[in-house]
């Protein structure tokens, strides 16, 4: 009776361990050996799907396609698909024809704006590639990540998505998280508008630079190494504000980590009103960002931030019609009037839609917690873990916000940029268009010159002085 009594705590206690810490599996050799086989070697299907609407992966492409001339960074990218035409045009008036492959923000946005939104369907292209050493990464991390403090962080190589063949939800999740390969160091001159069912507009402008180790080229380093100059850091960004005029001359710096348990993200503002800078310990999750407060500050790419306050899941892999290879949106002579012309959503005349496959990562509030959204659906496009679209749901279960993004390759970089971004409030109508560079120059894009200096809170109070 004692002996069965012991051992029933036992169990008891190695279960109560088990759920407290989980076990990360890695994947085995035999799995990891896709990646050079069926699968990219990022983790995407390589063949097209059963009706050729999706082609198969052809990854002709690395850096400028050799039709075409780019000047470099600083410079608008030329489009390589700019001679197609829409295939076809989803509008409210047809969309239950293409339901399946519809997002429920797409559906939403179709049904309350009928006269106005619509989405311009293109052919489907999958012909750009990554470097050889950002496969040679996602291989070795295939069979060597490891997700670590209850998957606040984990522990990788740099430059490629950690988890290539994701077996759970916060995998996923840390796959688009801001951790493949994007700018190493990026300037812009951003302008951002809120667009109010009545036809006022919120403007805000900003002054952006970001320093992200994890995409400096051919360079590899652990997650959780603490060597300088870097020290574990995934990015670190530099926001002065020029509009609108009452914040104007107000400077955030922030750093995030690769493992927020240990590192949570590190921010400070500098107030032009007071001259003092200080820090912001809470900066993050539903705190409200941007003109007027329209978005959340997790809301930017779609996701930022721990992960600590959601249950994640995969919720499946859809083919569905994502904004994609976003050059046409991305030019010198697009205005901002023209984005900003229809009452209750960004214009989608400009934007270019393509049917690909897609993750499905769905976050549910986890009990104790508090968030604006409940639940979040994120969907992240196959060939480059890049979060594409997301619905926000409010506390009642009701589709409150939905979210269209802009991705295009951007060759000097030789991988994917997050362009332009409409956030769409389904509630009040309004809606928010963000990362604007028209009338102030494209990006700049891995020029480099950047240094941790430039952005702690002493850059912070020199800049805004």
């Amino acid at each position: 009776m004692t002996i069965n009594v012991l051992r029933t705590a036992v169990v008891a206690v190695g279960l109560s361990f088990a759920l407290a810490h989980p076990v990360w599996a890695k994947v085995s050799a035999d799995e990891a050996a896709k990646l050079k086989g069926d699968l990219t070697c990022v983790g995407a299907e390589k063949q097209g799907n059963a009706d050729g609407s999706i082609p198969a992966f052809s990854g002709k492409w690395l850096g400028v396609p050799p039709q075409l001339k780019f000047p470099g960074t600083g410079h608008y990218w030329p489009d390589p698909y700019a001679d197609e035409k829409p295939q076809f045009i989803i509008t409210a008036q047809n969309m239950a024809q293409y339901a399946d492959n519809l997002t429920a923000g797409q559906q939403a946005l179709l049904k309350k704006y009928p006269e106005t939104f619509k989405i311009p369907v293109y052919a489907s292209h999958r012909d750009f590639r990554y470097p050889d050493w950002v496969c040679e990464t996602a291989e070795k991390n295939a069979t060597q990540a490891e997700m670590v403090d209850n998957g606040e962080g984990f522990i990788a190589t740099t430059g490629a998505p950690p988890f290539p063949i994701p077996k759970t939800g916060l995998e996923l999740f840390w796959n688009f998280n801001n951790t493949s390969l994007q700018p190493w160091t990026e300037s812009s001159i951003q302008q951002q508008a809120v667009v109010y069912p009545d036809g006022n507009t919120a403007w805000g402008e900003v002054d952006m630079r970001c320093l992200s180790p994890r995409g400096e080229p051919n360079v590899r380093r652990s997650t959780d190494s603490n060597e300088s100059p870097y020290g574990g850091v995934n990015s670190w960004c530099f926001v002065k504000t020029l509009l609108p005029q009452r914040d104007k001359g107000s400077v955030l710096v922030a750093g995030d980590y690769f493992n927020y348990a240990k590192r949570p993200r590190d921010a400070y503002q500098y107030n032009p009103g007071t001259r003092r800078v200080r820090q912001l310990p809470s900066f993050g999750f539903d705190m409200p960002q941007g003109p007027g407060g329209f978005r959340t500050v997790d809301d930017d790419h779609l996701f930022n931030g721990s992960p600590e306050r959601y249950d994640w899941k995969i919720a499946g892999k859809r083919e569905i019609y994502i904004p994609w290879n976003s050059y046409r949106i991305h030019q010198s002579d697009v205005t901002t009037d023209e984005l900003l012309r229809n009452k209750g959503h960004i214009n989608t005349d400009k934007m270019r839609f393509e049917k690909h496959r897609v993750w499905v990562l769905e976050g549910n509030l986890k009990p104790g917690f508090r968030h604006q959204y409940a639940k979040r659906v994120i969907y992240i496009n196959e060939d480059t873990w890049s979060g594409v679209m997301a619905d926000e749901y409010d506390s009642r279960g009701q589709l409150w916000r939905t979210v269209l993004t802009n991705w295009l390759y951007a060759y000097e970089i030789q991988g994917y940029y997050y362009g332009v971004v409409g956030h769409h409030d389904l509630v009040s109508g309004a809606y928010l268009v963000d990362r604007m560079t028209m009338g102030r120059g494209a990006p700049k894009l891995n020029e480099g010159g950047m240094t941790p200096a430039m952005f702690t809170p002493e850059a912070a109070a020199r800049a805004g002085r």
